[in-house]
């Protein structure tokens, strides 16, 4: 479309397709929309490139407006929904950019497109608020190939690279009662309790067959889980909490389930624990003792003698004993272990290893000195972040966070939770990845070394984010009948009545703002009107002069081409009764069409009829 009054619009269309464009970049492809949103975005560039009538821009426009929402239900986090707002601004812009006839400035353009927006505003907060909730229509589901976070083994070497990530892990917010130390912020996601001889994984699938636990009372304390996509089921937790959010289950090995695919972030709701949860005294199956013979010889001879000549809680302890006082050595870079008796050559060889190195190989022992015994994996740690007056805040949990311990089953105790990474390197559980290392990786230690004004930055953006996800993700059926309940009372059934008189409210203001909007472009109408009958008598050599007004413009025109006296006489008077002294409908009609009956007999003259 080569008309210049339009240039400026194909412009800002063109930065809707490339904000849309980065949009898609960044979504998940195994969406269930993802392609449809493809195939809109790849529609409206279509139409703008055959466009050459102003119907085609707005049909262009329709499909981008659409690809916003279909983004939006696939991306609804703050960052995205940001950009989606962004890319719907432009949208909107193109379109009055095209109806203002390119007269408008950017500046301007933008000033009304914020305008509208904010008429729009008051609607989208009642119908969110008030609008009775649905229950989801379809589930997205989404992949886990790619993700960054826990795998479903214990493989040497894996968590060594996933705490090089300083990506969000998990964030927890309020927590409930005082907030541990960080050697206590232990947050479990997987159990591991098969061991090949080398690696640690899952036997089975969590056990979902126990009953739900009752609901909470009202006013239980509870807590906002925030966790980022990852590539298994489980979700963090603390291993004590009653599941607020529906669908949410616990596993029999203390592992939690649901809701929601692990290729999108979820959010869930745990409330404050009565008491100790029934998963830490299930007693052991089996499988809690198998171990592959002769896989670590070494191993099983040691750990043979300290189940002959120790009870079960002294075998923990010689364990503790061994590791302190066997020059153990913890590195993210403990080399290459052999394919045969692996856990062999790491005790009584290299003894230089990580936490997956410790926990797999001390589990191992437990086994063959008859204790039931599993590996867990999760996160260990994490950084408090408070607000200024530090009575709240959220914790914030990095994938260098990920963590691997032991938990051992003691008559009388349950299910005890051991971490020999304690035993060689206490500082990485008190104070992170960093400190265990002890100045061995310049890079790692980069990773809380940035600038003061980017961390407080970056710490406000997650507060942000955090509370978008607590008070409109969240926002869900049962949030609204607790808000309706606090704002209605025994009125309750007039909700339905609340929402239509407070729309009603809402559209004064956004319909005096079109009102406003209308006018404008009536009054843009006709200088195009006007524009045109001058582009007609520009071709037979007549141009306006600095200061001359239109009524001397038109009588100097009808000297020079008497033929088209009445043709500008008509236009100068129709012109200026419709532009400053605009007359009831019959008569501005009428007005118009003279209008335009001047400017057709302009252009028959200038083309030779």
């Amino acid at each position: 479309m080569a008309s210049p009054l339009a240039r400026r619009s194909l412009l800002l269309h063109g930065l809707a397709l490339g904000l849309l464009a980065l949009q898609l970049a960044l979504t998940d492809r195994s969406q269930i929309l993802f392609w449809g949103a493809v195939a809109l975005v790849a529609l409206a560039g279509l139409k703008l490139r055959e466009s050459r009538r102003p119907p085609d821009l707005r049909r262009a426009a329709l499909a981008e407006l659409i690809a916003v929402g279909v983004l939006a239900v696939m991306n609804p986090e703050l960052g995205p929904s940001l950009l989606q707002a962004s890319t719907a601004l432009v949208v909107l812009g193109a379109l009055l950019s095209q109806e203002a006839g390119g007269r408008t400035s950017l500046r301007q353009l933008l000033g009304r497109s914020l305008q509208l927006a904010m008429a729009a505003l008051p609607l989208l907060v009642l119908l969110f608020l008030l609008l009775p909730r649905l229950g989801p229509l379809w589930s997205l589901p989404g992949a886990t190939a790619g993700r960054t976070g826990l795998s479903d083994q214990l493989d040497p070497g894996a968590i060594a690279s996933l705490v090089q990530d300083p990506s969000p892990a998990l964030r927890v917010s309020p927590l409930s009662g005082a907030i541990p130390p960080p050697a206590q912020r232990y947050w479990r996601v997987l159990v591991l309790d098969r061991f090949d001889g080398r690696r640690w994984s899952s036997l089975a699938a969590p056990d979902l067959r126990q009953p739900p636990p009752p609901p909470p009372a009202q006013g239980t304390p509870w807590q906002l889980w925030v966790v980022e996509p990852s590539p298994v089921p489980q979700l963090p937790w603390s291993g004590e909490g009653i599941p607020l959010t529906p669908g949410l289950r616990m596993a029999e090995a203390g592992e939690l389930i649901g809701p929601g695919p692990g290729g999108e972030r979820r959010r869930y709701t745990l409330g404050r624990p009565t008491g100790p949860s029934a998963w830490r005294t299930r007693p052991p199956l089996p499988q809690d003792l198998l171990l592959p013979r002769g896989s670590n010889p070494r191993l099983e001879q040691l750990a043979e003698q300290w189940g002959r000549t120790l009870p079960p809680a002294a075998r923990v302890e010689a364990a503790a004993r061994f590791f302190r006082s066997g020059s153990f050595r913890y590195t993210l870079q403990p080399g290459r272990l052999p394919q045969w008796a692996p856990l062999d050559a790491f005790l009584f060889e290299s003894r230089a290893g990580f936490c997956e190195h410790f926990a797999g190989s001390f589990t191992a022992l437990m086994r063959a000195a008859g204790l039931p015994a599993r590996v867990v994996l999760g996160y260990q740690g994490g950084e408090w972040i408070g607000d200024a007056g530090g009575t709240s805040g959220y914790l914030d949990v990095r994938q260098r966070d990920a963590h691997a311990w032991s938990e051992v089953w003691l008559e009388g105790q349950g299910w005890v939770a051991v971490d020999p990474t304690g035993w060689v390197a206490p500082d990485r559980i008190a104070a992170g990845v960093q400190g265990g290392l002890a100045g061995q990786l310049e890079d790692l230690r980069r990773l809380g070394r940035t600038l003061p004004w980017l961390r407080q930055l970056e710490q406000g953006w997650t507060r942000l984010d955090l509370a978008w996800t607590r008070w409109v993700l969240q926002f869900d059926g049962r949030s609204q009948n607790g808000l309706m309940d606090r704002w209605l009372g025994r009125w309750r059934q007039w909700q339905g009545a609340v929402l239509v008189g407070g729309l009603a409210v809402a559209l004064v203001p956004a319909a005096l703002l079109l009102g406003r909007q209308y006018q404008g472009r009536r009054r843009d109408d006709l200088r195009r009107e006007l524009e045109r009958c001058l582009a007609q008598l520009a071709q037979l050599g007549l141009q306006p002069r600095g200061g001359e007004d239109l009524e001397a413009f038109c009588a100097r025109a009808a000297e020079v081409h008497p033929k088209l006296r009445e043709a500008l006489q008509t236009l100068s008077a129709s012109y200026g009764q419709l532009r400053y002294a605009p007359p009831e409908t019959t008569e501005r009609r009428r007005a118009l069409a003279d209008l335009q009956h001047s400017r057709q007999a302009l252009t028959r003259r200038t083309s030779g009829d």
